[in-house]
């Protein structure tokens, strides 16, 4: 079990001794913390929103994008053709639609692969087998693996690579290895008629290898994908959204951290899902105000209604650069003790980074660039 030393930290001026609890009266609590809430922290406490400002300027500021407005050519159904979107040495996050069968098989010498699949279904065929995935589908599919996806409706996907590295699961410490989901519900591909019958079928097949970013094509008279079987502790799992069960906390506004799903070497993927809101009178019921002082922040909106956030609709993805102080947009202040519902109704995926991400150009033809402005305006009921 892991430990650490009883630590007494300091108390200046007026405070709540319980962070995101009980708030001193008319105050808005900020959140100062290292290594992406896991470090040492400090909590301050405003008189105004710490994010009011009245104007933004500068590479920090925060950008949206709307990923519904980029369009992939429809002639080319290869992944390694998807938009990019965001990156840096350790992940690449690309945007891809596909609505017809992949005329190739795609295999990424690179890294790990992993797909959210945001709308449509289809049939995955790999290495290991098939399996059919759909809208809210996570697949991991381990570096070297080759395969194609035949949708069955048109398909909208993110793929986030671990660059020369690995996803695995998270250490779930205290709450041990069944929370959030069991690895028992983790799905692999299976070997069946369906399999076995397109391992048989006639005619040639190409590999889009991607390594080091550049793509190298190997051609076989035959489909490749033609296991008899398989054994091992290594092969693409899937799981879906809502399979995934949040840790929550009726006293205490718990930080994106504890909805952890995957980890890779230098980034996080953390899953929101619908949970119900806090009850304790005094806990906070949004997210806090925070500065993620050493992670770049990125939010892709999936599904439901967003409630910390104004005009941000599914298909739609926000990045909060490194420093960048951020939290409820004002329209979401007004709930911050009491909400009209008893639970979220929201699917996200969140992206944290240890390294500065860098935008892609192709996507900044879909960014909303007021999106710094939407913090502006007074929360309801505080008077001007």
């Amino acid at each position: 079990m892991s430990r650490r030393p009883i630590t007494l930290p300091r108390i200046e001026g007026q405070v709540s001794r319980q962070a995101h609890a009980d708030l001193p009266p008319g105050s808005y609590e900020r959140e100062l913390g290292r290594e992406g809430f896991f470090g040492p922290a400090t909590h301050m406490y405003h008189r105004r929103p710490p994010t009011g400002w009245s104007r933004f300027e500068g590479p920090l500021r925060p950008r949206a994008f709307d990923l519904r407005r980029l369009e992939d050519s429809p002639e080319d159904t290869s992944p390694w053709q998807a938009t990019a979107v965001l990156g840096n040495a350790h992940c690449a996050l690309r945007w891809w639609r596909l609505a017809r069968p992949m005329a190739r098989l795609a295999r990424n010498a690179d890294g790990d692969e992993l797909l959210f699949v945001h709308a449509g279904q289809g049939t995955l065929w790999c290495d290991y087998g098939r399996m059919v995935i759909e809208a809210g589908d996570y697949l991991v599919l381990p570096r070297g693996t080759m395969w194609r996806i035949d949708p069955a409706e048109p398909m909208a996907c993110l793929l986030i690579e671990a660059t020369n590295g690995a996803y695995e699961l998270p250490e779930k410490g205290l709450v041990g290895p069944h929370a959030i989901f069991d690895p028992a519900m983790l799905d692999t591909p299976v070997i069946d008629d369906a399999f076995a019958a397109q391992a048989e079928a006639p005619g040639e097949w190409q590999v889009e290898i991607k390594r080091r970013n550049a793509i190298s094509v190997a051609t076989y008279p035959h489909t490749p994908l033609d296991a008899l079987g398989w054994k091992g502790d290594l092969a693409p799992v899937r799981i879906n959204v809502r399979d995934i069960r949040p840790l929550m906390s009726h006293r205490y506004h718990l930080p994106p951290s504890a909805h952890t799903t995957f980890v890779a070497p230098r980034f996080v993927i953390c899953t929101f899902a619908p949970r119900p809101f806090e009850t304790d009178p005094g806990a906070l019921k949004v997210p806090f105000f925070h500065n993620n002082d050493d992670y770049d922040e990125v939010l892709f909106y999936h599904a439901g209604d967003f409630f910390s956030r104004d005009h941000i609709d599914p298909g739609m993805l926000t990045f909060h650069p490194s420093g960048f102080t951020h939290g409820p947009h004002p329209g979401a202040l007004a709930s911050m003790f009491e909400q009209r519902r008893a639970a979220t109704d929201e699917y996200a995926v969140m992206l944290d980074a240890r390294d500065p991400l860098e935008v892609a150009d192709p996507v900044t033809v879909a960014e909303n660039p007021a999106y710094a402005d939407s913090w502006q305006g007074k929360p309801a009921g505080e008077k001007a």
